[in-house]
């Protein structure tokens, strides 16, 4: 099944004097917040690609989103369609860094660590080399 590339969800911002603008997108039952609108538009953006992400990840339906004038909003509280596009987040998370625990025995690690070898480095190239890989 062909993902979608982006993804467009109604957001609501309340406005408090003294306080952060609050993002809150209800038909995910997420939120955030920014300094400033540029802040709160740029966070809620990428709270959406995370969130959308994570549930693609999880092979979670995708709610329909609420059409943007459907949505209700109170005092101080303003709506705005947030977009979100889906190849260039989740070829982030293909690049993402995962955390590895490996033993070594201890004069092995003693001799790399005299001579400043970069473990990481080194496992990437060997795991390439063994998977016949870049």
């Amino acid at each position: 099944m062909k993902k979608v590339e982006r993804y467009f969800f109604p957001a609501v911002f309340t406005y408090e004097p003294g306080q952060e603008i609050a993002v809150v997108f209800p038909d995910l039952n997420c939120a955030t917040s920014g300094v400033n609108e540029d802040d709160a538009l740029l966070s809620a953006r990428e709270l959406l690609g995370c969130v959308i992400s994570g549930l693609e990840e999880d092979g979670v339906t995708i709610p329909s989103p609420t059409p943007l004038s459907s949505v209700k909003t109170g005092e101080n509280e303003r709506t705005a369609l947030i977009d979100v596009y889906m190849p260039s987040i989740r070829m982030a998370n293909v690049n993402r860094s995962v955390n590895r625990t490996v033993t070594l025995p201890a004069w092995l690690n003693a001799a790399a660590l005299e001579r400043g070898v970069n473990f990481s480095q080194v496992l990437q190239d060997a795991l390439k080399s063994q998977l016949r890989i870049g």
